[in-house]
């Protein structure tokens, strides 16, 4: 299949001629298509006028002097059109140009390319369901239990313990029977490694009974069981596959793994296909495929919820006032829950269902978050999409949703069949102590005797050059100081840890963290998405930005072995053997 273009907007040499230089927001009346052009003298470039982000829409930046910024109306990222990379934040991503093509009569072809799509290839003739042949069963956030004739496909199995360290907690009680829909499974699918998805305390209880299970992951750069050999999870049977390109299954069953256009180097999502029937399950991706997905797909499934972030919760001084953290979280989820909503319209599934958004900031100690941190309600989202010709369903933990029933009658009641009358739908406990237990046993660990240890984890974690100032401080639950916790600083420019913060200008970031986590993280080698996603920091900065490069690389790119701890303390008891012995002498 060869690679085809979409003319975006078409201009006459008169509307050629009537660019003004520098920036120009310009959209096509016929289709709705917006683009931006900047032109430079007799250089003229082009992009479409959606941010890379997530989506938003570009206008005037009011604070560029010279002409070349746009401004993000959904989260402010800044773009410089003349060199199409993002400065605010810097050094994040590079927008995608159009193919600019001149015609006879001297005006411009603003065109995109577009690549085959890979769904396409091999295309199978839908064979009509019989009743009960496809079930899908939702058991709780992400995971759904999905039977394809005599197959069964688990997708993102949180079924139990907190995920993002100890921030998040499952909202709804899973079925009773779980574990045993994990054992039977035939394949498990997991999407990406944040641990509402990658679930070690519910992988180590499925190893224990069968490590043999077949799961398919992504081929991501960063490896989604990256952690697994220091998990102490025991899983025999895990397949690493390439995206866009369908994985056969048997004879009518098939799947498709996909990468997110924001976030390929760990995001996925996937397409499922039964008899020429697909299943669409976008999960968390911020641009699922780049925002290329199939039209015709009989189910979707797609996240809704927002919160999924220390931001702004867990900010403190300057702007971010209560009034404004309220404000700012009630603009975003509307702008979330309007975009889900319009991407489904545009993608026309026979059903949808939102999900991979059921979680709860449970332990009483996260209490501020868990009620400022307000999410979008499943239920409002389905009455903005059901206003089209689309059946909705708002799922409950072991409700079953039967395909080949609804597509034969879409008003058929069967088609959605709810858990009996009875069944537990919320939980209401989630044995904290038994996992704040084993997060908090490395607070003690031999590692953090010496002050030494900030320097060789920070070494290990390899993020210099560039000119950010942090203070760290450990504090108790309640974000406190602790009077014996450690408080220092690390200058990121060279690599040096400072007792006073440099002459220099430079911005300068104060990070409170929980210290039994923070020394979790840290023993293990943990991405700081336990840290941040999971609630259990507080941050000022000055000034105000985002550094995008520093948080990517503790939340994504930190080295994939742990610190060599067991070298360092037997150093560390080495130097002061030597320093005793000094002192006798």
């Amino acid at each position: 299949m060869e690679q085809t273009s979409e003319i975006l907007l078409h201009l006459t040499a008169l509307e050629v001629a009537h660019l003004k230089e520098g920036v120009n927001f310009l959209r096509n009346k016929e289709n709705g298509k917006k683009v931006i052009i900047f032109k430079e003298g007799e250089n003229i470039q082009a992009c479409k006028n959606l941010c890379k982000h997530q989506g938003g829409t570009f206008i005037k930046d009011i604070e560029d002097l010279d002409g070349r910024t746009v401004r993000c109306t959904k989260h402010n990222w800044k773009l410089d059109v003349s060199t199409m990379k993002y400065i605010n934040p810097p050094d994040s991503f590079c927008q995608d140009e159009l193919v600019i093509e001149m015609d006879e009569d001297g005006g411009l072809l603003l065109a995109e390319l577009t690549p085959p799509n890979p769904w396409d290839t091999e295309p199978q003739t839908p064979i009509e369901l019989e009743i009960g042949e496809v079930q899908v069963t939702y058991l709780t956030h992400a995971s759904m239990d999905v039977k394809f004739g005599n197959k069964h496909m688990i997708f993102d199995p949180w079924l139990t313990g907190p995920a993002f360290a100890r921030g998040w907690w499952l909202l709804h009680e899973p079925p009773t029977d779980w574990l045993e829909r994990l054992c039977r499974a035939d394949l498990i699918y997991i999407s990406h490694m944040h641990s509402d998805h990658l679930s070690y305390p519910t992988l180590q209880k499925l190893s224990e009974k069968r490590p043999d299970v077949p799961i398919y992951v992504g081929n991501t750069e960063r490896p989604v069981f990256w952690y697994l050999n220091n998990s102490g999870v025991k899983l025999t049977n895990i397949h690493i596959v390439p995206f866009g390109v369908w994985q056969k299954v048997d004879e009518h069953l098939r799947f498709m793994i996909l990468m997110d256009g924001v976030h390929p180097e760990m995001d996925t999502c996937i397409i499922v296909e039964y008899k020429g029937h697909k299943i669409l399950n976008t999960v968390d991706c911020t641009r699922p495929n780049g925002g290329r997905l199939p039209t015709n797909v009989d189910l979707m499934l797609s996240d809704f919820a927002g919160g999924a972030s220390g931001f702004p919760m867990t900010f403190s001084g300057g702007k971010f006032t209560e009034e404004w953290k309220a404000q700012f979280i009630k603009t975003e989820r509307k702008k979330l829950i309007h975009y889900k909503a319009q991407l489904v319209k545009d993608l026309k599934p026979r059903i949808f269902c939102p999900f991979a958004g059921y979680f709860i900031e449970a332990h009483p100690s996260d209490k501020y978050i868990k009620e400022t941190n307000i999410k979008n309600d499943p239920v409002e989202l389905n009455k903005l999409i059901s206003e089209g010709n689309i059946i909705t369903w708002t799922p409950k933990p072991g409700a079953t949703l039967d395909l080949g029933r609804l597509l034969k009658d879409q008003s058929d009641r069967d088609g959605i069949v709810d858990p009996p009358s009875g069944t537990k739908i919320f939980k209401d406990s989630w044995d904290f102590e038994r996992y704040l237990d084993k997060i908090s046993s490395s607070f003690d660990d031999e590692i953090f005797h010496s002050p030494s240890w900030i320097k060789e984890y920070f070494t290990w974690a390899g993020f210099k050059g560039y000119n950010l100032v942090i203070r760290v401080i450990e504090t108790d639950e309640d974000f406190a100081p602790l009077p014996q916790g450690y408080n220092y600083l690390v200058d990121f420019w060279d690599l040096s840890f400072p007792t006073e913060r440099p002459s220099r200008e430079h911005p300068y970031e104060e990070i409170r963290c929980r210290a039994t986590v923070l020394r979790h993280v840290v023993k293990n080698g943990l991405l700081w998405d336990d840290l941040y996603i999971g609630f259990q920091t507080r941050v000022q900065r000055n000034p105000d930005i985002y550094h995008h490069q520093f948080w990517n690389h503790f939340q994504i790119k930190l080295p994939l072995s742990p610190p060599d701890w067991n070298s360092f303390v037997e150093r560390e008891n080495k130097n002061r053997t030597s320093a005793q012995n000094c002192n006798v002498m």
